[in-house]
């Protein structure tokens, strides 16, 4: 018997396989088309007996009537899944989400119905990375602010802005969330002659000291930052993680920079606190609300670079997110453990089956 898996089509019709940005946002039931669109999921899933069905996006009811009976479902921005709607999928086994952020899944609903999430921590690290030190070094050296001068003709009034800020080498990038991306980031950094220090209550000093940073306590990583980074997931813990009390502990003359969740930082909180002068700048690749307003402050001030939810883009991505969430779907089918469940609470509470070598270089998996 064929395993039903859903594709939950995102809202941007151009974000899905094989379309284009003329294309309409509704499904196909074309056979032929299908084995074209989802060749890349396809062939992760030649293992499991599968077929593919397409869900139009922003439509609750088409969802759950064609998800009820599913094994699996690909996630995309299409639909929220809350509890209301995983309470009534009777058979599915997985939840792929095909990015690092999870934020499109009521995980703890998730949870409680016995379903794996699954999300891709190990495929957009490298990109992600590169564009957190591009914001780091655009915001640091007041990249819009100097751009915009030269573009109106006062090309000598770039030099003593520029003229007035120390040099990278030397000063001090605090890092929030020492996970696979903050780990890259550090490895980029010393390049620039960072000297480095960490915060994830996660992760242990083993691993930040390993990588030549220096672990913090959340105080010290706001008050000794010149440049400061979020690479947390966003969750109950760290929503408004950043905040009006910790923007006043940072230094004035410190940037902020995140390409984590919008949701991570206080948004108003921030914004009074670039408009006020508590911290000089950032270099943000998310907002609160995405797209934002176009009255929010955020796109008028000239110590803000923005980028629109865009660090992980680049040809591979879509592709490599793809696929990657397809062989999650292909091992919990086949009654395996994923490889990134997001809860793995649940893992024991499922029929699935431990496959993966228990790891010796730490204790007991409790």
């Amino acid at each position: 018997m064929k395993k039903k898996i859903i594709v939950q089509l995102p809202l941007t019709a151009k974000e899905a396989p094989g379309w284009d940005e003329k294309s309409t946002d509704l499904p196909t039931g074309d056979f032929a088309l299908i084995q074209e669109r989802y060749r890349l999921e396809l062939d992760a899933l030649k293992s499991v007996n599968a077929e593919i069905l397409e869900i139009p996006p922003d439509n609750v009811e088409n969802l759950i009537e064609a998800a009820r009976d599913a094994d699996a479902i690909l996630v995309s921005w299409g639909v929220y899944l809350d509890e209301a709607i995983i309470t009534q999928l009777d058979k599915c086994v997985i939840l792929a989400v095909g990015s690092v952020g999870t934020d499109m899944v009521d995980v703890e609903a998730a949870t409680r119905a016995g379903i794996v999430v699954t999300n891709t921590p190990d495929v957009f690290i490298e990109e992600t990375a590169d564009h957190t030190l591009m914001l780091l070094l655009a915001a640091g050296r007041r990249l819009r602010e100097i751009d915009e001068i030269v573009r109106k003709g006062q090309w000598a009034k770039g030099r003593p802005i520029l003229a007035k800020l120390p040099r990278l080498w030397g000063q001090t990038l605090g890092i929030i969330g020492f996970g696979n991306i903050g780990t890259a980031v550090a490895r980029r950094a010393k390049a620039f002659g960072f000297h480095i220090i960490a915060h994830d209550p996660y992760v242990s000093e083993l691993k930040i000291t390993g990588e030549g940073v220096e672990p913090v306590s959340f105080a010290e990583v706001l008050e000794r930052s010149d440049y400061l980074t979020l690479h947390t997931p966003l969750s109950t813990e760290t929503t408004k993680l950043i905040g009006s009390l910790e923007l006043d502990v940072m230094k004035k003359t410190a940037i902020l920079v995140n390409c984590s969740r919008g949701g991570v930082v206080d948004e108003p909180a921030l914004i009074d606190a670039l408009e006020n002068g508590t911290i000089a700048g950032a270099g943000l690749d998310v907002l609160e609300k995405e797209p934002p307003h176009p009255n929010n402050p955020l796109l008028s001030l000239s110590n803000v670079v923005l980028t629109p939810h865009a660090a992980s883009a680049t040809t591979r991505m879509r592709p490599a997110g793809r696929e990657r969430a397809a062989r999650e779907v292909a091992l919990a089918l086949q009654g395996k453990w994923p490889m990134s469940a997001v809860n793995p609470s649940v893992l024991p509470r499922t029929p699935l089956v431990r496959w993966q070598p228990i790891p010796m270089m730490r204790g007991p998996n409790r």
